[in-house]
């Protein structure tokens, strides 16, 4: 497995966390596979921290392409605008 600068190894592990970015669009980016970013989240991950991410990544269908129920595409939340504004708008 290549050496990552500390931003990218960083990048890597928040695209691991992340729901809806799939372990294909890890390999794309930064050319690991799932077995290696598993190795690279072991590595660098606190072992309960570890766990806790398996157990929330193993059989998520979102994090692999070809198990998705929808589209790729970009989820825009409904208070996109008033969150990106930093404040949140009082209904």
């Amino acid at each position: 497995m290549a050496e990552f600068a500390h931003i990218d190894t960083n990048r890597i592990i928040e695209m691991a966390w992340e729901d809806r970015t799939s372990f294909d669009s890890i390999k794309e980016q930064f050319g690991l596979t799932e077995k290696e970013v598993i190795t690279l989240m072991r590595r660098e991950m606190k072992p309960s921290s570890f766990r806790m991410w398996r157990k929330r990544v193993q059989g998520r269908s979102t994090k692999h392409t070809k198990l998705r129920g929808f589209v790729a595409g970009r989820h825009k939340c409904a208070l996109q605008r008033t969150i990106t504004n930093n404040k949140i708008s009082k209904r």
